[in-house]
């Protein structure tokens, strides 16, 4: 009787210690962080156990912190929470065990592998080599491009069920960056169609001219899609035909390999 009379005491001097502000915040965070297509306001409160205005304060502080963004009427976690991952995990993250493996495919092919997140409109480079030839765009980690014209975008649209692709090329800021960008948002939403059933995406000239990119994901245990990597190439040295034959194995397997890590960690 003593020991737990003990034991209740401790487990009250401990609480008094604890901020139960940051308690709720870590737990919507939690909340958020599997629910990676986004939340509505009262669906949070609800699962927090939270009112609404106490939810609604937790989520824009996250939201003004850089941790969390607003889509509409649904919250989802930014990939800030990605960078403060990748800097305690240090050299055993997933990006730095993935990068050896990129490297071999940029070295068999002389060309640049790289690997994204999506953060809204854009996907955000976490990880890139760099290849032989010269392109000019000119990226590294932390860069950002537009989901819908990229193949990395649309392999990461392609988790999306068909409501969410929808509200997000109704949302979306899309233009024309070459003559061959398709911009037809129902085109658009058959070509994201067409990545989630063939599994790859290939876009053609849509973010610059002479510039072809393949994409594929990667996939959490549950098949969720948590990245993308893909090989960027001019134009002029691999038609669409030889990506599919030539680059499509050798980053297929890469994709295997990380997935590997992944299921492991």
């Amino acid at each position: 009787m003593s020991e737990r009379i003990e034991s209740m005491e401790s487990n009250r001097e401990a609480s008094r210690d604890l901020v139960g502000s940051l308690v709720k915040g870590i737990g919507v965070i939690e909340i958020l962080a599997a629910a990676p297509s986004g939340l509505r306001l009262t669906e949070v409160a609800e699962a927090a156990g939270l009112t609404r205005a106490g939810a609604r304060r937790l989520l824009l502080t996250l939201v003004a912190e850089g941790y969390a963004r607003q889509e509409g009427r649904n919250f989802l976690l930014s990939s800030k929470l990605l960078s403060l991952a990748r800097e305690w995990l240090g050299g055993s993250s997933l990006w730095a065990y993935a990068e050896p493996v990129m490297r071999e495919v940029s070295q068999a092919l002389g060309e640049s592998c790289s690997a994204a997140v999506r953060e809204g409109e854009d996907v955000v480079y976490v990880a890139r080599v760099a290849g032989r030839r010269i392109v000019s765009v000119s990226l590294s980690v932390g860069a950002r491009l537009p989901a819908y014209c990229t193949s990395m975008g649309r392999v990461l649209l392609s988790e999306l069920d068909d409501a969410e692709l929808a509200r997000f090329f109704r949302q979306a800021t899309i233009r024309a960056n070459t003559p061959k960008t398709i911009t037809d948002r129902q085109a658009l939403t058959a070509s994201v169609a067409e990545v989630r059933r063939a599994g790859y995406a290939i876009v053609d000239e849509e973010l610059e001219l002479g510039l072809r990119s393949i994409a594929v994901p990667v996939r959490a245990r549950d098949g969720h899609i948590v990245a993308a990597i893909n090989v960027s190439t001019q134009s002029a040295r691999f038609s669409c035909d030889e990506m599919r034959r030539v680059i499509l194995p050798p980053l297929l397997e890469a994709a295997s390999k990380i997935e590997d890590f992944v299921a492991l960690h």
